[in-house]
């Protein structure tokens, strides 16, 4: 059996396919166990094409979603590794202005869902920071729309 080698833009093709159904997925208000299951492999599946063709920010938006994805799953431990690999990229690699915010941001929402609010106060306030540095305003309304829906679930505030 011969190896074929992927070509570069097939890659580039399934990051971006997997990345917008991701989308698709997180848009939607009811999920089914399938879906669920879909949309954590897509999110891995986008970010290792992007490991393969992409560039830093690539890896980093693809970082950010794969904890977005575990955030929305009330998926604690994995929606913070993934959002501090996000910002580890983001600072190794200069990347500020929107990704550098959304990384806070993520960070912010990964430690809401674990119940600590002194660090998920802590990032929101590093995301409001890095947002002056966002160029296009709608980007920045995008961010601080965000950032609104950050906050400790209820049932951990008594904890």
């Amino acid at each position: 059996m011969t190896n074929e080698i992927i070509h570069k833009d097939i890659h580039k093709k399934l990051a971006i396919f997997y990345f917008n159904k991701v989308w698709d997925l997180l848009d939607q208000a009811e999920k089914s166990a399938f879906e669920i299951d879909s949309m954590i492999h897509m999110a891995h599946t986008s970010r290792f094409h992007w490991g393969l063709v992409g560039t830093p920010v690539n890896l980093s938006r693809g970082e950010w979603q794969i904890s977005r994805v575990y955030a929305t799953l009330n998926r604690y431990e994995p929606a913070l590794f993934h959002a501090k690999r996000n910002l580890e990229i983001c600072l190794e690699n200069n990347i500020v202005d929107f990704d550098l915010a959304f990384a806070y941001e993520a960070l912010a929402r990964a430690y809401s869902i674990s119940g600590n609010g002194k660090e998920m106060l802590k990032n929101k306030q590093l995301a409001l920071k890095a947002s002056q540095a966002i160029e296009k305003e709608e980007d920045r309304k995008l961010l601080l729309s965000d950032l609104d829906t950050i906050s400790l679930k209820k049932e951990l505030q008594t904890l």
